[in-house]
């Protein structure tokens, strides 16, 4: 199971590298006034998204679950860690829809509006990692 939980830790490491990443060439893109440097954030956005994050966000929850399941965690920890992990995927997701956004030149946001939407992740990643490693007991 070390070796599962190993794979965990490095795509969860993957995914929020992205998950960090990605609204800050946001705030770049949302600044950027030439046409070639636009096209140039829709490329690096597309392949961070599709080519990094999202296949690290299945690769963390296929192996996140594959740990519940050999080790049967249980507590209200888990619960929470869970229920941050479900915010997580719903922000991924709107990362995508900012990226088609970008990518069909619709974008309704400031760079100040991602410079705070880039936020988020950092305070699930303090959640999940004091969750993980305190396991306090919540309820």
């Amino acid at each position: 199971m070390l070796w599962i939980k190993s794979l965990h830790i490095i795509f969860m490491v993957t995914w929020f590298a992205g998950l960090f990443y990605l609204p800050r060439l946001f705030v770049y893109h949302a600044t950027c006034d030439d046409q070639s440097g636009k096209e140039r954030f829709k490329i690096m956005e597309r392949k961070l998204y599709y080519g990094i994050m999202t296949p690290g966000a299945v690769l963390t929850i296929i192996f996140g679950m594959w740990l519940w399941h050999g080790y049967g965690f249980s507590g209200s920890w888990l619960y929470a860690k869970l229920i941050l992990v479900i915010l997580l995927v719903i922000y991924h997701y709107y990362c995508g829809r900012f990226v088609a956004a970008f990518k069909n030149d619709r974008n309704q946001h400031s760079h100040v509006y991602y410079r705070w939407f880039n936020e988020f992740p950092v305070v699930i990643l303090f959640a999940v990692v004091i969750l993980v490693v305190v396991k306090p007991v919540l309820f």
